[in-house]
């Protein structure tokens, strides 16, 4: 066995690649592990063997349920466990979570950890939550180590009895931190804010999937009835629809397309500006796990008004940094955002707030700081 070899794993490429942008080569440069990263193929994959100076192995692996290529799966990830015999097997992810703890625990791989970002379950129901359960019974079963992401998914694989090992929070919660110097008001950011900012409007700001689940619905109609009663505002959402998973109703997205206080231009590779050429940032989600896009908000000195769901309670304190609202709550939204319009000093104070608040917490040498330090702990309790 290698024991300094870690293997990090993820569904898709992408999460890997958002997630642990920086981790993996200060992970193999600072900390002398040999890492490699295992997710589906694609583009973002191998930007991720580029960056991070790592080796990269492709397993595809289907999001959905799909029992035939889950299987197909399964059988490539032990094929590679066994070929590597890493110390440590790390998921983050539903599917590769279900996949990569049942091949590791199969090898025998001696650390396997998997950590829990936003569960589905909670908000599922009948058969589909069954399932869910199941599947993450399985998964915490096959695991080592557990870590959720933040205190209420803690909560909640707790109180759905999902698993009776130790539930480890590390630091604050949140996986990947937050990097101060990038989400800032710098010259440049400010410089491309301008092209977006309209003075004397106030602006509201959503940045996430377009979808049902992140409330839109909500936060479109609570919008309108504002903007009837306050010309001077404007939302702007910035993300991608995703009609095939979880679609927004024909009248949500025809009154985006016709408002023209309403701006959807789709997702972006920057936020920043977007950001600091808005007032306020909403986040209307059903459920989470640990929203990174809150912090990069109040770390852009910007508040926030999100419901009271897992995570971003965890970031938002509430009447200091932003606000919180319940969840599927329009005549809620519909209140604070009014409140956010038309109180100047009280934003004003929440604003100075949200960026010493989110650097106390969540600055991301100290989120990976707690990384680090736990897999020492928990690899050398098995050399």
């Amino acid at each position: 066995m290698a024991s300094s070899k870690i293997i990090r794993t993820s569904t898709v490429p992408s999460s890997l690649n958002t997630f642990c942008r920086g981790l993996l080569s200060e992970l193999r440069d600072d900390e002398g592990y040999e890492v490699i990263a295992i997710a589906s193929p694609g583009e973002a994959l191998d930007e991720v063997s580029r960056r991070e100076g790592v080796r990269t192995i492709a397993v595809a692996m289907e999001r959905r349920m799909a029992p035939l290529k889950d299987l197909k799966s399964l059988f490539r990830l032990i094929k590679v466990f066994r070929r590597e015999k890493p110390a440590m097997v790390h998921s983050i992810t539903p599917k590769a979570g279900l996949l990569s703890m049942l091949a590791a625990w199969i090898c025998r791989v001696p650390v396997r950890i998997h950590t829990f970002t936003g569960l589905v379950f909670p908000t599922a129901t009948g058969l589909t939550q069954k399932i869910l359960i199941f599947t993450d019974r399985l998964t915490c079963a096959c695991a080592t180590h557990i870590v959720p992401e933040g205190k209420g998914v803690k909560a909640d694989l707790e109180n759905f009895r999902i698993t009776r090992k130790p539930l480890r929070v590390l630091g604050h919660g949140n996986i990947r931190g937050i990097d101060l110097a990038h989400y800032d008001r710098t010259p440049e950011v400010m410089k491309n804010a301008l092209k977006i900012r309209k003075d004397g409007v106030f602006t509201f700001l959503f940045i996430g999937r377009l979808v049902r689940d992140k409330g839109i619905n909500e936060l479109v109609s609570a919008f309108r009835r504002l903007n009837a009663e306050i010309p001077a505002t404007r939302l702007i959402l910035v993300g991608r629809k995703e009609q095939d998973l979880d679609p927004l109703p024909a009248e949500t997205l025809a009154e985006i397309d016709r408002n023209p206080a309403i701006e959807a231009p789709g997702p972006t590779s920057d936020v920043r500006p977007w950001l600091a050429a808005s007032d306020a940032f909403v986040f209307p989600s059903y459920r989470e796990g640990f929203p990174n896009v809150v912090i990069e908000a109040g770390a852009m000195s910007l508040p926030s008004i999100v419901t009271d769901i897992n995570g971003s309670r965890e970031i938002i304190i509430d009447g200091k940094n932003g606000v919180i609202v319940p969840p599927r709550d329009e005549d809620s939204l519909y209140s604070q955002m009014k409140a956010f319009a038309t109180s100047p000093d009280a934003l004003a104070g929440m604003a100075r707030e949200s960026r010493p608040l989110i650097a106390s917490r969540f600055e991301q040498s100290y989120v990976r700081k707690c990384l680090k330090e736990y897999y020492k702990e928990v690899i050398s309790s098995v050399e």
